[in-house]
């Protein structure tokens, strides 16, 4: 970061099409590792926003595309890069596993205490300090289970629960996976993680009929790289001695 000035809120935030009406708006000044992808699909009668990013600016504000329609905005999972801007949306979905973080955004439940930091960012944001980084309360309008459809009038995406849970369209096949698999390396170590859990639902996810995986972190990619993730780690942790089980 150095001598380099901060960055303003007009510079915050890009936005790049995608193809099937998807557009991913990102926030370029974090490092990947650390970058949510934030993920909006349009529809005929509402649109569809998943994930809010860090919300230290407006996505409302700086991003017109999230405010032109009526939209649903769905949380794949309640750590702090991916609810900042929850609040700035009155149609708010979360599963009910974290309907409880969303409402109280505590940085240890969300894990911002253990990476909200300086460390983040190739260029700091304007007005940045790390120590007063709160995310905003965000009780949710709708509570999600597995199997829940999202519905956009044209389009369909049907809810898969899972630790970090993901929106399948089944039309398209197109997987919009949150942090359940990603094109990088994967956190299984946070205070709430269960790798046992994860692995089941990487069995029961393998055959899956997508085309297309949006993750929550790191470049978009199709269905051979989508197995070859999913068996890599599978075959890490064979070899590290987790106990593979299939989910019912």
């Amino acid at each position: 970061m150095g001598s380099f000035p901060a960055i303003d809120a007009a510079d915050w935030y890009e936005t790049i099409r995608m193809a099937d009406g998807v557009t991913l708006i990102h926030e370029p000044w974090i490092k990947p590792f650390f970058r949510c992808n934030i993920w909006h699909v349009r529809g005929r009668d509402r649109d569809l926003l998943f994930d809010t990013g860090l919300g230290h600016f407006s996505l409302r504000t700086h991003v017109p595309l999230v405010s032109e329609r009526k939209l649903t905005c769905v949380a794949s999972h309640t750590h702090f890069d991916h609810i900042g801007c929850h609040h700035e949306f009155p149609d708010r979905c979360v599963h009910r596993a974290e309907a409880e973080i969303l409402a109280d955004p505590r940085n240890e439940w969300t894990v911002a205490d253990r990476y909200a930091t300086d460390d983040m960012f190739d260029r700091l944001p304007q007005g940045w300090e790390s120590s007063g980084y709160r995310i905003l309360p965000a009780p949710p309008d709708r509570l999600l289970e597995h199997g829940d459809v999202v519905d956009l009038g044209d389009r369909a995406f049907e809810v898969i629960h899972t630790p970090g849970h993901s929106l399948y369209e089944r039309k398209t096949g197109i997987l919009l996976s949150g942090d359940i698999i990603y094109d990088g390396p994967l956190i299984d170590d946070a205070y709430h993680s269960d790798v046992a859990d994860y692995v089941a639902t990487l069995l029961a996810m393998r055959d899956l009929d997508v085309s297309v995986v949006h993750g929550g972190h790191f470049p978009s990619f199709g269905k051979v790289r989508y197995r070859q993730l999913m068996d890599e780690y599978l075959e890490r942790k064979r070899q590290a001695g987790c106990h593979l089980r299939q989910t019912p």
